[in-house]
């Protein structure tokens, strides 16, 4: 009988995956000389990007200038800021509670309060975004910060309750029980022992909707048109059709550079939260 040595185990294993690795790397090298061309064209001149030699006449930083101050582009990204952030911290602050008393607390109301947020997550935005103007425009809302920061909380809160409440319904009631039994009550436990063990699913949900409250674009269009108001996205597409039409592609790779900049570098940061959060099933008990 032949004998099979772990190590030629091991080998046969490892030559399986080298296509995959492949693959992997292809990508990585795509991704990285894409980046890597529209941050040099973001610093070269318009003349350099069509010659296809790009900084031939030197560092133009003063092309962030122009997007940044000119071209407003600094006002916009501090509005998607102050968006971004407001609703994400609303949106944890109503979903991880309410997930976590969907997933223990046993009431009438529970299973409809559940269903009801399935149906909230079913129902596609764009058919209620103009039922919403109708009404915000009657009450006066529209073109305000506060209104923009409450849609972007809402139309997420669903979908981060569902989303959680796998992750709370998986880890063991022992120790809330335990807490109990050490004389803790419901918001200690929650605070203390349950929101830091479902800590990778927040941060992976909180990171989803950073990602799409950032690139928005619909909901900030109709509810704030006023050009102080604008994010990030409205601004960038309204500047780069004006860039087009003037021939200005040298700031209109740099607004580009401008927008995306924040979501990479934060995905980068975090992006092992992010790999645990999703394979993570739930937290085990």
């Amino acid at each position: 009988m032949k004998k099979t040595y772990p190590s030629s185990d091991r080998l046969k294993k490892n030559v399986k995956k080298v296509p995959g690795y492949l693959l992997v790397i292809l990508w990585t090298v795509f991704i990285a000389v894409l980046f890597g061309w529209l941050i040099l064209a973001s610093l070269s001149s318009t003349k350099d990007i069509f010659s296809g030699t790009l900084l031939a006449s030197g560092v133009k930083w003063e092309n962030y200038y122009r997007a940044l101050i000119q071209n407003k582009m600094l006002r916009n990204l501090g509005n998607s800021c102050l968006y971004t952030f407001s609703s994400i911290i609303l949106i944890d602050v109503v979903s991880c509670p309410a997930a976590y008393c969907l997933a223990r607390m046993k009431f009438k109301l529970n299973p409809v309060i559940e269903r009801l947020f399935v149906v909230g997550i079913s129902i596609p935005g764009i058919m209620i975004i103009m039922p919403m103007f109708y009404m915000f425009s009657k009450l006066d809302l529209t073109n305000s910060r506060l209104s923009i920061i409450f849609l972007y909380t809402v139309m997420s809160v669903p979908y981060t309750t569902y989303y959680l409440l796998t992750f709370f319904r998986g880890v063991s009631t022992s120790y809330e029980e335990a807490a109990y039994i050490d004389g803790a009550g419901p918001y200690y436990t929650f605070l203390k022992i349950m929101l830091p063990l479902v800590k990778p699913a927040v941060v992976t949900v909180t990171i989803f909707n950073f990602i799409s409250k950032w690139n928005e674009y619909f909901l900030a269009l109709i509810f704030a048109s006023k050009s102080e108001l604008r994010t990030l996205g409205v601004g960038l597409h309204q500047m780069v059709q004006s860039l087009l039409v003037s021939g200005d592609w040298a700031g209109m790779f740099t607004a580009v550079v401008v927008a995306f900049i924040p979501t990479v570098v934060i995905y980068a940061i975090l992006a092992r939260q992010i790999i645990s959060g999703v394979t993570e099933g739930g937290v085990k008990g």
